[in-house]
């Protein structure tokens, strides 16, 4: 059954794209489909002919509290939940700044009846990680690079914009002590080995939190996994697509390098697709640093996605994509970081 009736769609779609376009639309005819890439909101593709003629291929995320589906609602920690920050990330920092993101056709805010919806462009692309040819991936990552410095001068104007999540000492703190508590309460720390490993990463998280915050940081997409990211060849270019800005934030680009890079690749491809990333980066005071101490500070990025992914909900796995043992992956980079 779906939650939104198909008569208050096409009201809310022609009121969208009559300010979009600037002239008057109506829907000749709407055709619409759960889309399969949904995870956590009610997402849905729309085939629409317009009065004119004009033929529109776009996505209807339903972002209000009752578009959450069940899984997400289980899993998703509750104070991560914003319904305006994916609307506002679109429309006051993607739409003005053309960084290749979907085109924002309108959105639909209306706290008394519990409604945010949100009109995109279908990006006709195929995800990352189904893309095989590593000269493209390098693409993106110096792609990545290049959208960090864009808005790396702005960072302070867009600290208390679109509703952005904050990367400080509490943000960071707080992931660990979930952790903690998840972990203690669970099987995972039964070894004992294990569990004194755990307790001296945590004991000592605070190096991590210092090194994580004297970072340089910038508007990042918060969740760049290659399943969050679209890729559409076009004979004149490449576009990179980031898609699902829940959890857009102001921190530390390499938070979002780091999920670029997660997963199962050999540390000689890993490095390169760092490199990829710093070779793009325009120097300034100081940054970006040697090679070394660059990748180190990666590494610091990676200890936090999976301290952050064990610190998510209790009794909880994460999707295929990104499930990897991130207890194992905690420890081996803490050990690696000599904490």
């Amino acid at each position: 059954m779906q939650a939104v009736a198909t008569a208050e769609l096409c009201k809310a779609l022609e009121h969208a794209l009559s300010q979009h376009f600037g002239v008057v639309r109506s829907i000749a005819k709407l055709e619409r489909r759960p889309s399969p890439y949904r995870t956590s909101f009610a997402l849905e593709e729309l085939d629409l002919l317009l009065d004119d003629g004009t033929r529109l291929q776009l996505m209807f995320k339903d972002l209000g509290s009752q578009g959450l589906l069940a899984v997400a609602r289980q899993a998703k920690p509750a104070f991560l939940y914003d319904p305006l920050r994916e609307i506002e990330t679109y429309r006051a920092i993607l739409a003005p700044n053309r960084i290749g993101a979907a085109t924002c056709y309108g959105a639909v805010i209306d706290p008394l009846l519990g409604r945010y919806w949100l009109f995109l462009e279908k990006v006709p692309g195929v995800e990352l990680y189904q893309v095989g040819e590593f000269t493209t991936w390098q693409q993106v990552s110096r792609w990545l690079a290049v959208m960090h410095g864009r808005f790396a001068e702005d960072v302070k104007l867009l600290t208390g914009a679109a509703h952005l999540l904050i990367y400080d000492r509490d943000f960071y703190r707080l992931w660990v002590c979930r952790a903690q508590e998840f972990l203690r309460h669970g099987k995972a720390l039964e070894s004992r080995d294990v569990r004194r490993r755990f307790d001296r990463l945590t004991a000592g998280y605070d190096r991590v939190v210092e090194r994580l915050v004297a970072l340089p940081i910038t508007f990042i997409h918060g969740e760049f996994y290659p399943s969050n990211v679209l890729i559409q060849e076009t004979a004149a270019e490449l576009r990179v697509c980031p898609v699902d800005w829940e959890m857009a934030a102001v921190g530390p680009g390499l938070i979002d390098l780091a999920a670029l890079t997660a997963g199962r690749w050999t540390g000689e491809k890993r490095i390169a697709l760092a490199m990829a990333y710093r070779a793009e980066l325009v120097p300034n005071e100081g940054w970006p640093p040697a090679p070394e101490v660059f990748l180190a500070a990666l590494d610091y990025c990676h200890l936090h996605l999976a301290v952050q992914w064990l610190g998510w909900a209790s009794d909880w796995s994460p999707p295929p994509e990104h499930a990897q043992d991130w207890l194992f992956e905690a420890l081996r980079l803490a050990e690696k970081l000599r904490l």
